[in-house]
């Protein structure tokens, strides 16, 4: 899957785990917590993108992830 690919399918899956709706508009820069999202809503997207990315993050690398653009490429570096 190529980054645009990833990037498109995260902002989904940010949107509909955080219940976010059309009108915020996610981009690479967009920072998880200043949308709101509380340590529990981040463990429900990280658990949301295991299961649609067939993947397992690290978890050192859960912890520093801040923005929609690092959840990318943490998927990148998982695949």
């Amino acid at each position: 899957m190529d980054h645009d690919a990833i990037l498109a399918k995260v902002i989904e899956v940010v949107n509909d785990t955080l219940e976010l709706g059309s009108e915020v508009e996610l981009t690479e820069a967009t920072n998880l917590k200043e949308l709101g999202a509380d340590s529990f809503d981040l463990l429900e997207l990280v658990t949301a993108l295991e299961d649609e990315f067939s993947l397992t993050f690290d978890d050192d690398a859960v912890g520093t992830i801040v923005t929609v653009g690092e959840v990318v490429a943490a998927i990148e570096r998982a695949q």
